[in-house]
Order: structure tokens, then C-alpha cells, then sequence
């Protein structure tokens, strides 16, 4: 039985969400989503669909908007986006089982709703109309819709097919797919490609999803390795992954990121400063999950891209997540691999193979009685911090100049929680 997928996603969700709360049309409303206190260099999150009219681009920067054009800036408040999007997810559990949804981002979702159509007795069209109307008439927010006959093809149909239609809809299968987007360019406007990878393509002669369709395989696998498979599969449309496959997907090993794009560029000991808190925050983390780590990776990236990224991936003796043993291997991979001459403007942190710790055996060359004392230490400040917030307990370096923890509690996903 060949499945439909549905692919639906909120048009301008953050700009939409505070034009409806200001009783506006975003259609005929400039606005922006940004933080204007960091500067105009300040990414905008969002802008409404009136300023891409005007030829704006949806991720710029405040500095990069026209000064003759008059716009509202409104402050981010993730935790008003985050409530929309869970009421607009109700929307779908009316009428699909949540087992045949997939929520890819806040504003985007995917439901396979191949057993849906002899019930509502409804065409993928007709249903995803209803859809779209449903969560308009209830939040005012405008959506757009991809069907396809696999994920990929309701993504595809989404993102590229969508947006030259009258009603927001796109409809993609294997044959139509090659018929209409085969010669298609940018590479980059596909699913997964992004600009790296189009760049590597295009040095290989390599254009157009037909171009991949017809490239000899080994090149390919020569270039991209692995993932030269999901290249050659979606140039023809095809894709076996479905929502239950996700659904029961069950990584081997996990990790647990965090990043920040610092708000100007910082020094080498300033950048330092934020290393430790993130640090400290990420082990608090680890501690509350009951998860420890054996392996940790830095990113640091500097001031407009001036050279390369720098970091790497450094495997600890001894799985843990105490913050002094954390700290003390990230200090070491941060010092020889930093450069201490260049703007730091991007620290990332990770901490990879994490497991849970009571699948750690117990070494005879570790102090236990230490180790214990410490964490013990960390969860009666994790205990604080979650009842009376998280700024109740701060380290002395918490309050040194440059440092971030203090602001970015208040955030929410890195932004303003509203």
C-alpha cells in the first residue's frame, strides 16, 4: 500500500506569533523578531511575510534591513512560541493518533496519514486544507502543507513545490518529482543539502538532483562516503525512513551539546571565562540525567570566520560528571588548541558516548570517598537551583565581566523566554 505524508509548516512562525498578539495582519505588517539590546548586528530570528515581499531575507541582520523601511521590532519570547506551537500540536492530535505524527522543529511536523483518508473520506488535498483552516480559524497563524509518498517527497514538496501555489499545497510522488524538479537549481534549496555540500557537488560538475540520478555511484561514495546513499536515494525520490522507524529509533550511543554565538568578539581568557560556565552548567546536567561521559568535544570559532574552527575531541580516563574533572580536560584541550590572537565570537561544547552512570564500574585507582563528596555537592545545588531558580547559587566567576551564565538563565533555547 503506497503511504501520504503530510509536511506542514507555520508560515513565519515567531513574526506570525507576535503579529497575531498585536491583533496585526503579518501579510501587511513589517516586522521583526530581535533582540535589538545586542546590537544591530543582532540576528533576526524571524521576519514577517510583508518584509520578504519587500526582498528582505528571513535570517538577517538588523544593520541589513533598508533604513528607509519603517518595521516593528519585537523582543523574542520563546515560551509564548513554545505554548503555540504545543496548542497548534493539539490541533493535529484531533485528528491524528500521535503515533503517526513526527514533530521535526516548533514550527514544523510530518504525519503519515495514509489510514486517515477512508476515514474522513477525504483526499490528502482536501484534508490538509481542512488542516491549515483549522489552525488558522483557531491561533491566526498561516501554514503551508507538502504531501508526498514518502517524508522526503512531503518535505521536498513543502519547501520548493508550496510556495508557487495559490493555496499553500504541494504534491510530489516519485514520477512527478522527476518531471518537475529534476533540473531544478539551486542544489541547495533540497532537503539536507546545504551549502557545503552543494559546493562540493558543483566542483564535481554536479547540478541538479538529475545530474546526481545520473553520476556513477562510486564518485559519489568516493566523495561523501556514506551519505552518498541518501544523495543517490533522494535524487530519485525515494526514501525508506517513515515516522514508525523514527518513533522506535534508538541511538547506540548519545551525547548532550550546547553552544553560544557570543555577543562581541571575545578574548582568548574572556572566552575562557565562558568555556568554565558552560561547563559547570553541562556537568549540573549530566548529574540531574544520572548520565556520565568519557569523552568530550570543543568548537571554537572566531571573529568573521578570519581562520578556522578549532577544537577537537579528547577521550577522559575515567567516565564522570564532575564539573572539576570536566573542566580540567576541556581546559587542556582549550589551551592547546585555542588560538589566543583571533576574536573568539562561538564556543560549543559536547559531551559524547554519555550512558547511564550506574553502568560504570568502580576503579581502584579513583578516590570514591572524593568523588562522592563532590557530587553529593552538585546535586544539593542542582536540588537549589531547580526549586528557587537557577541563579539562586552562582560561582564567583559567574559575576566576572564577560561572563554569560547570569543572563542566559533567563533564556529560553538562547533567546528571551517572554
Amino acid at each position: 500500500m503506497q503511504r501520504i505524508y503530510l509536511c506542514i509548516d507555520l508560515k513565519t512562525f515567531y513574526a506570525s506569533v507576535e503579529c497575531v498578539e498585536r491583533n496585526l495582519d503579518p501579510f501587511s505588517t513589517n516586522l521583526v523578531v530581535a533582540d535589538k539590546s545586542r546590537g544591530k548586528g543582532t540576528i533576526c530570528l524571524a521576519i514577517s511575510p510583508k518584509m520578504k515581499m519587500l526582498g528582505i531575507k528571513n535570517r538577517c541582520r538588523i544593520y541589513e534591513i533598508p533604513p528607509n523601511i519603517e518595521y516593528i521590532t519585537a523582543m523574542p519570547r520563546m515560551k509564548k512560541y513554545i505554548e503555540y506551537s504545543a496548542n497548534i500540536y493539539a490541533i493535529y492530535l484531533k485528528y491524528f493518533a500521535k503515533e503517526d505524527i513526527h514533530v521535526y522543529s516548533i514550527d514544523e511536523a510530518f504525519m503519515d496519514v495514509t489510514n486517515y483518508l477512508k476515514l474522513y473520506k477525504k483526499n490528502p488535498d482536501e484534508l490538509a486544507k481542512i488542516i491549515l483552516k483549522d489552525i488558522f480559524n483557531t491561533y491566526g497563524i498561516t501554514g503551508a502543507a507538502g504531501i508526498g509518498t514518502n517524508m522526503y517527497l512531503a518535505k521536498i514538496a513543502l519547501d520548493i513545490t508550496a510556495k508557487h501555489s495559490s493555496n499553500n499545497i504541494g504534491y510530489l510522488d516519485e514520477e512527478k518529482y522527476k518531471q518537475e524538479l529534476w533540473n531544478h537549481k539551486p542544489l541547495k534549496d533540497f532537503w539536507q543539502i546545504g551549502s557545503g555540500i552543494e559546493k562540493r557537488l558543483n566542483k564535481m560538475r554536479i547540478f541538479t538532483m538529475y545530474d546526481i540520478a545520473h553520476t556513477n555511484p562510486k564518485k559519489l561514495y568516493k566523495e561523501f562516503g556514506i551519505n552518498a546513499e541518501y544523495l543517490i536515494d533522494h535524487s530519485w525520490g525515494k526514501e525508506s525512513c517513515t515516522i514508525a522507524d523514527i518513533k522506535s529509533y534508538k541511538p547506540k550511543t548519545n551525547s548532550i551539546s550546547n553552544s553560544q554565538i557570543l555577543f562581541e568578539d571575545y578574548s582568548f581568557e574572556k572566552a575562557r571565562l565562558i568555556l568554565k560556565e558552560m561547563v559547570e552548567l553541562g556537568s549540573l546536567r549530566l548529574v540531574e540525567s544520572n548520565l556520565v561521559t568519557d569523552t568530550i568535544q570543543l568548537y571554537i570559532g572566531y571573529s568573521k570566520d578570519v581562520i578556522k574552527a578549532t577544537g577537537g575531541t579528547e577521550k577522559i580516563i575515567n567516565y564522570t560528571n564532575l564539573y572539576s574533572e570536566l573542566l580540567n580536560a576541556f581546559l587542556k584541550l582549550y589551551d592547546r588548541t585555542t588560538d589566543r590572537n583571533v576574536g573568539i565570537r562561538r564556543v560549543g561544547i559536547s559531551f559524547a558516548r554519555v550512558i547511564e552512570s550506574n553502568n560504570v564500574q568502580l576503579s581502584l585507582f579513583i578516590n570514591q570517598d572524593k568523588l562522592d563528596k563532590e557530587k553529593k555537592l552538585e546535586l544539593v545545588i542542582s536540588s537549589i537551583k531547580n526549586k528557587m531558580g537557577k541563579n539562586t547559587i552562582l560561582r564567583g566567576m559567574n559575576l566576572e565581566q564577560g561572563g554569560t551564565t547570569i543572563i542566559r538563565n533567563h533564556l529560553v533555547g538562547g533567546h528571551n523566554g517572554g
